[in-house]
């Protein structure tokens, strides 16, 4: 492939590297945050020391944790409350799709029935027959469904949240689980709102009704503060969802946020965001676990062995934020437009596109320099990648850009306001 940089060892001190990755979290969200700061200071310790061992240690070990976490969630609600609907939402799954959970007004979920996520196996979403129900009377439910094993809880109503509602809340409030109250089907008490009242109708105010009603049923039942969301599993991107999954990242420990971005459906710019950030402090962690500390950027060969790892990285990223192949022909059956018309519109397929007057290699370095050359920044720090890194981050960014194109053009097609995807 030949030689596309010279080789240059760094003299400088080996701690200065891990200053971008320890800015970058700093300044993150409490929510987006992945990487803790006793792992950070652990880190620069070892750096401090000289003790490369001990880094790559301390980066393993955060690695794995990260990698190997498993995400339970349980779902419970009576039945036509919409529970099914809103597993297959989160899991990005139509109704009559394999795997699917079965939608209905009839009791269909009789034990509790995991669904694995279709991209993220270590997510499990457990569709939990409704506390009181027949076959789970109150005494036998918490250990009939295995409550210990849930990471949280999302208890589901369509109405207005019941006598079971409350009592099963109560109990997980005792055994000191996080439970959340989703109010479902919204869009529906909207529609409804506006037919009966077309000259008074206020969705802001309809929508505070709904809350004030919830908030009262939950206060007389002497629970305080109680989180509810309102939600429509036909348009996640609208109402409280995105409400609900800061809530949801805030409160769950920092390991197990890592996946669980990973996992959302890309619905919202802010959600896209999210899913750049925590993938950019993965790949901070394993440049510096790769050596890069010792070199400056503009280092090293690009060679096969390169642009293979180089390509399985685009194609991750490309599946997490749903602008893979499969992701695309989904889309556009979806909006009934070509999968060449929409990939004409971004850029990430095309990124190891071989060109005549050029090799692959001649063309990550020009995407190389460019990446640089934007962010100045990054290498004013004492960062020193090696060049895979940087152009992983560059390619990052691109499939990060191309989702925020092709939620815009589904914004656009379906007729959606800005709220939609702030």
């Amino acid at each position: 492939m030949g030689q596309l940089f010279s080789a240059t060892p760094h003299d400088g001190q080996h701690q200065d590297s891990s200053f971008g990755l320890n800015a970058y979290v700093k300044n993150l969200k409490i929510e987006n945050k992945i990487i803790s700061q006793e792992t950070i200071n652990l880190i620069n310790l070892h750096l401090t020391k000289g003790n490369i061992q001990g880094v790559n240690s301390a980066i393993d070990d955060a690695l794995k944790g990260i990698d190997n976490v498993q995400l339970n969630i349980a779902v419970t609600g009576e039945s036509g409350s919409g529970k099914s609907s809103f597993i297959n939402a989160l899991r990005e799954v139509g109704p009559e799709e394999e795997d699917a959970a079965p939608t209905g007004v009839v009791e269909t979920t009789m034990e509790r029935t995991p669904y694995k996520h279709q991209k993220f196996p270590n997510v499990t979403i457990w569709d939990l027959p409704g506390y009181g129900t027949c076959n789970f009377q109150p005494k036998d439910y918490l250990g009939k469904v295995k409550f210990g094993e849930y990471d949280f809880f999302i208890i589901v109503s369509a109405t207005r949240f019941k006598q079971n509602d409350i009592e099963l809340a109560q109990m997980i409030k005792i055994m000191k689980k996080n439970f959340y109250f989703l109010r479902t089907k919204v869009d529906f008490d909207l529609k409804n709102e506006q037919e009966s009242k077309p000259t008074t109708f206020d969705r802001e105010k309809v929508l505070q009704q709904i809350r004030n009603h919830c908030l009262h049923n939950f206060m007389k039942n002497e629970i305080n503060k109680p989180q509810i969301f309102l939600i429509s599993s036909k348009d996640l991107s609208d109402y409280d969802f995105p409400i609900l999954m800061d809530t949801l990242l805030k409160d769950l420990p920092i390991q197990k946020r890592h996946i669980f971005m990973l996992s959302l459906p890309s619905i919202t710019e802010g959600a896209i965001e999210r899913k750049r950030d925590s993938l950019k402090q993965m790949v901070w962690l394993k440049a510096l676990k790769a050596g890069a500390l010792a070199t400056f950027p503009f280092v090293g060969i690009i060679n096969d062995s390169d642009i293979k790892k180089l390509k399985e990285s685009l194609e991750r990223y490309q599946v997490f934020f749903g602008v893979d192949d499969a992701s695309l022909q989904s889309l556009g059956k979806d909006l009934q437009v070509p999968v060449k018309q929409l990939k004409a519109i971004i850029k990430s397929p095309h990124l190891l596109e071989n060109k005549e007057e050029e090799s692959i290699g001649e063309t990550l370095l020009k995407y190389f320099e460019k990446f640089c050359s934007a962010n100045g920044g990054l290498l004013a720090t004492g960062l020193y990648f090696r060049k895979m890194y940087y152009l992983q981050l560059y390619f990052l960014d691109t499939v990060t850009d191309d989702a925020k194109v092709l939620l815009k053009e589904v914004c656009s097609r379906n007729g959606l306001t800005s709220h939609n995807i702030d």
